[in-house]
């Protein structure tokens, strides 16, 4: 569990896009359209309405209208299907969060790019270098497959790679649109818990190297945490139809086993106490998780209203949920000098990933 040095000035958070697709459902209309699609298979309907409610969600945005997902019946479809949007609303989303941090297209070095629900080569970002003109000169990082915590993952690994170059920028670019891996075909619980939990949607953090200067907080140090043997505990099984979700119930018990440890291990390293941090940014991974950070870390009651009013409004949208809490912060007038922040998510491995601020 080695953290990421701390040695002489840190990179710059400077702003952070975050995007909905044009397509909204409430829970109820897709809770409606989930009876319909599986009342021809004897599901216990009032279960599913069960489990779709306790998520705590009211609602989410969809890649494409309800009505345009039966047709999809393959994994190609689909996956064509996602290729299109996440073109689509990527390139909203890097405008946007360059926009906010005053910068162009032209001034990016290198761009991470996370995502779990779709495949593409060229990946995503490559076409987007064609559509919004980054330099030809560009550093590409697709990262597949760390799910929910690719957000503070990737960047974790822009904090490393622009210590390397503190004369840089950097984009972390993620798009999820869970909606598009629906396997329709899945009864399993943990099949109709993702189908009522997780929505579609992306952001892009904006993150400069050490010499540049401006508003936003200092990234001081990053812990990545690998928990051995949590295979199975969430993931995707890759079948004939697409992404089959892997989520286990043992979730939140494998976040009160571990993350106290985890975070008190990491901030004892940059001389800090869980009472030195004023701003909790977390994945909203789901009610239950959500208690289970607040329980563990004995957070104050408000400390995590951002994620589950995030959770509330649009669903758990994976990698990117935290860079909307994120944003969500860097946003409000909450954060004075000289505070202390930090970000955290866990995804499939079974991993978790830290990062410290200071505005």
């Amino acid at each position: 569990m080695h953290s990421a040095s701390t040695s002489g000035p840190s990179p710059l958070l400077r702003a952070v896009g975050r995007a909905l697709p044009p397509h909204y459902a409430t829970q109820e209309q897709l809770i409606s359209a989930f009876r319909e699609l599986w009342a021809r298979k004897h599901f216990n309907l009032e279960r599913l309405e069960d489990l779709h409610r306790a998520v705590n969600v009211s609602g989410r945005f969809l890649a494409l209208p309800i009505d345009a997902y039966h047709p999809l019946v393959s994994f190609q479809q689909r996956n064509d299907a996602w290729i299109r949007s996440a073109v689509d609303i990527g390139e909203q989303v890097v405008r946007q969060a360059l926009e906010k941090a005053g910068l162009t297209p032209r001034d990016v070095d290198h761009i991470f790019f996370v995502t779990v629900t779709g495949l593409a080569v060229p990946s995503i970002d490559a076409r987007l270098a064609n559509r919004l003109g980054f330099r030809e000169d560009i550093k590409r990082t697709p990262l597949f497959g760390l799910g929910c915590v690719a957000g503070a993952a990737g960047v974790a690994r822009a904090v490393d790679y622009l210590r390397a170059y503190p004369r840089h920028t950097a984009l972390v670019l993620s798009v999820e649109l869970c909606s598009l891996t629906l396997q329709r075909e899945d009864l399993s619980i943990p099949n109709i818990i993702a189908s009522g939990l997780f929505g579609d949607g992306a952001a892009c953090a904006v993150l400069q190297g050490a010499e540049a200067s401006g508003p936003g907080p200092r990234l001081m140090g990053s812990k990545a945490v690998f928990y051995p043997d949590t295979e199975r505990i969430m993931g995707w099984d890759v079948v004939d139809t697409g992404f089959k979700v892997v989520l286990s119930a043992k979730v939140p018990q494998l976040v009160r086993d571990n993350v106290r440890a985890n975070v008190d291990g990491f901030l004892g390293e940059h001389g800090l106490k869980r009472a030195d941090i004023r701003h909790w940014v977390a994945h909203t991974g789901g009610p239950k998780v959500l208690q289970a950070f607040e329980e563990s870390l004995e957070l104050p009651g408000q400390a995590l209203a951002r994620s589950w009013a995030s959770l509330k409004e649009v669903g758990n949208l994976s990698s990117a949920s935290v860079l909307f809490v994120l944003g969500e912060t860097l946003e409000s007038q909450e954060p004075r000098p000289g505070d202390w922040g930090v970000m955290m998510a866990m995804g499939p491995g079974f991993c978790a990933e830290l990062v410290l601020l200071r505005w």
